[in-house]
């Protein structure tokens, strides 16, 4: 596992290193005593999946509320999405900053966001598949979110024809956090 750092504080692009033989390849996804090297401490509470069955589905820009806040290690299992991670700790040099990367099954990259950040993805094709490794139980009550198409934060999604959910129609901007 290759980890590398970004400009958000504790936001880490994490490369596979698969291991190939005439079978296929195995890959460590996870690695607590790898985490810890880079000074991360993450202890899984819930891995969950998700599938978007249409191109340009936007999922996000999600998070749970402090004293719920989620970390969450982000990986594309089937298909390609545009991962984004929002700065959303006031006291954050990076604070209302954003990070982008294509996660795809091919490039085995996976994203590590780090309590009090959102999180958001569009598809890039059909039937993604999206596993969350998250820290934090899911809390309903926590729950908020920033809208997909924000002004203030000016996130370049990369295809303009959208789907959303109800729920994500309905978020707000920045602004009424």
């Amino acid at each position: 596992m290759i980890f590398t750092k970004t400009e958000i504080e504790g936001l880490y692009i994490i490369q596979l290193e698969p291991k190939n033989d005439n079978r296929g390849y195995f890959s460590r996804i996870f690695c607590k005593n790898e985490l810890l090297k880079v000074g991360v401490r993450f202890d899984i509470v819930q891995i969950n999946r998700s599938l978007s069955l249409k191109k340009g589905t936007i999922r996000g820009l999600h998070f749970q509320k402090f004293s719920k806040s989620e970390g969450k290690i982000i990986q594309c299992i089937k298909g390609s999405i545009f991962d984004v991670a929002l700065d959303l700790r006031p006291d954050s040099k990076t604070y209302k900053k954003w990070i982008g990367k294509e996660l795809s099954a091919e490039n085995m990259t996976l994203m590590l966001i780090p309590k009090g950040c959102a999180h958001g993805f569009q598809t890039l094709e059909e039937e993604s598949i999206v596993e969350y490794f998250v820290d934090e139980f899911y809390s309903p009550e926590y729950e908020s979110g920033v809208r997909w198409n924000d002004p203030t934060i000016g996130i370049n999604w990369p295809i303009s024809e959208v789907q959303l959910s109800e729920k994500d129609i309905k978020l707000t901007g920045m602004n009424n956090l």
